[in-house]
């Protein structure tokens, strides 16, 4: 199986470099001269870094394939991978969202939908959940609330706090009771 690391921006300067947009937590280790990619579509690639820089906080790659401006245009907006058997499993802590989307979301016992994507944002991860009904429940992807991925029988316990399901449901606070108007 093949893991997204990258994509590629627009070209930098005229000796066929470009930006790329980082979608790995090591892009130390993955960028590396000599690391050799499988890219989408296929007619751009694969392509081999000859070069790796920070510029500010824009990585720019250069590829041993790429040698002007011109050429690093034509790969804008590719996407750049590597094999998943190339990878450490040293890591049990984590997981690529490739591993979670599809699996059953479980309160206890009870299917309350499946994992439909994976948000990385700088704090902590996000679980996309769509429930049966089709609404999308943000779950926060942290031991409290998700304390068992099993990925060999399918599914995440989640141990969500009162009002997680509810909060992006706009009928949630309706209850007709009238409690909270002003008389």
């Amino acid at each position: 199986m093949q893991l997204q690391v990258a994509r590629i921006g627009k070209p930098h300067g005229i000796r066929g470099e470009v930006t790329v947009q980082v979608l790995t937590d090591a892009p130390s280790e993955r960028f590396v001269a000599g690391t050799e990619f499988v890219v989408e579509p296929a007619a751009a690639g694969p392509l081999t870094i000859r070069s790796a820089r920070w510029n500010k906080d824009i990585l720019l790659l250069g590829f041993e394939e790429i040698a002007d401006r011109n050429a690093a245009e034509a790969i804008r907006g590719a996407k750049l991978f590597i094999e998943t058997e190339e990878l450490d499993d040293e890591d049990d802590e984590g997981w690529y969202e490739h591993e979670l989307v599809g699996l059953e979301a479980r309160v206890g016992t009870q299917v309350v939908g499946k994992v439909a994507a994976l948000t990385t944002l700088p704090v902590q991860d996000l679980l996309t959940v769509k429930t049966e009904e089709g609404k999308e429940i943000l779950v926060p992807f942290v031991d409290e609330i998700v304390p068992e991925v099993n990925i060999e029988e399918g599914f995440i316990l989640i141990t969500p706090p009162a009002g997680l399901f509810e909060i992006n449901d706009d009928t949630a606070g309706e209850s007709g009771d009238g409690a909270g108007d002003d008389a």
